[in-house]
């Protein structure tokens, strides 16, 4: 049975990390916050030859990502296989179109903000996804329970560091930072039993994480089976996304200079860090390993509105 190395898991990241850079520009990373052991992060949108950010393009690219989101990597592997032996694009192209139906049409979802949070994890944290809870929803307007998402990677002594997802995309910062903690805590502090938060995702993870191979998914899975002195080799960890509004981006009918919008995202980056930093000693989270991104938006639902119409809702 193969052995989960930090090689292997990086094997299975998804998409061109470069790509990330087109729409979202990074401002400021592995910023440390005294007494906690957070590492934050914030970007901002990018602006065109013409000093415009592009909202539209941003909900695109996710909706190009669809399908790595939403479908299990060994359905996706099975339609790359079938189209190159018939020399064809359709099954990949039919996997597109079932993750688009997925998600939901609710004016108020949060899924923009866990796509977001997915990209952020593969194509700039490297940090992998490893259960796809969209292949389980039974009715695309309703969300699943549990945590936003899952991803993991191996430590240098290894062990398994599991990092439970979250993310919030309010108008106010604050209140962002407040609920996407309150909803990631449970996951990290709990005692492991049948009745705690995060155990519904550790028995999916048992029976469901999919890292694309056979083998390494049945070895991966060892760790979530109780019955194993592997599911002691298990750290639990945090990943995070905040987006909310922002006023120093250009208006619709004006040019703006990305170096500006840099500057004042720098500026705003203290005053958000420090909220933070009061919250995840509220939640005690202080000692626990956790990446937690900051991306201000020039409208949160402007950026809604976009990405339900990218993806055909």
């Amino acid at each position: 049975m193969a052995e989960i190395t930090g090689a292997e898991l990086d094997a299975i990241l998804s998409g061109d990390p470069e790509e990330l850079g087109v729409h979202l520009h990074l401002v400021e990373r592995d910023i440390m916050i005294d007494g906690q052991n957070v590492k934050v992060y914030c970007h901002c949108l990018t602006t065109d030859g013409n000093g415009k950010v592009k909202i539209k393009r941003l909900a695109e690219f996710l909706r190009y990502a669809a399908a790595d989101y939403a479908i299990p990597r060994t359905r996706v592997e099975e339609a790359r296989a079938r189209d190159t032996k018939f020399r064809s694009t359709s099954a990949v192209a039919a996997l597109h179109e079932k993750a688009k139906a997925v998600f939901t049409d609710l004016a108020k979802s949060g899924e923009g903000g866990e796509m977001l949070l997915f990209l952020f994890a593969e194509r700039f944290l490297g940090i992998p996804h490893v259960l796809c809870k969209m292949d389980l929803k039974t009715d695309s307007r309703m969300h699943y329970h549990g945590a936003d998402g899952v991803y993991a990677s191996v430590s240098d002594d290894g062990k398994l560091k599991l990092f439970w997802g979250e993310s919030k995309v309010y108008k106010d910062p604050t209140d962002a930072i407040r609920d996407c903690l309150s909803s990631l805590a449970p996951f990290l502090i709990e005692e492991d039993h049948l009745g705690s938060s995060r155990e519904r995702d550790l028995v999916l993870l048992s029976d469901k994480a999919d890292l694309g191979n056979p083998e390494l998914s049945a070895a991966f899975r060892r760790f979530f089976d109780t019955s194993s002195p592997l599911s002691n080799r298990v750290e639990y960890c945090g990943v995070a996304l905040v987006g909310f509004d922002a006023d120093f981006y250009p208006d619709d009918d004006k040019k703006g200079a990305l170096e500006d919008i840099v500057e004042a995202a720098k500026v705003g980056l203290e005053s958000w860090s420090t909220s933070l930093g009061r919250r995840l000693t509220a939640e005690r989270l202080q000692h626990f390993d956790i990446h937690f991104l900051f991306l201000p938006l020039p409208s949160v639902d402007k950026f809604r509105e976009a990405f339900l119409e990218a993806m055909g809702q």
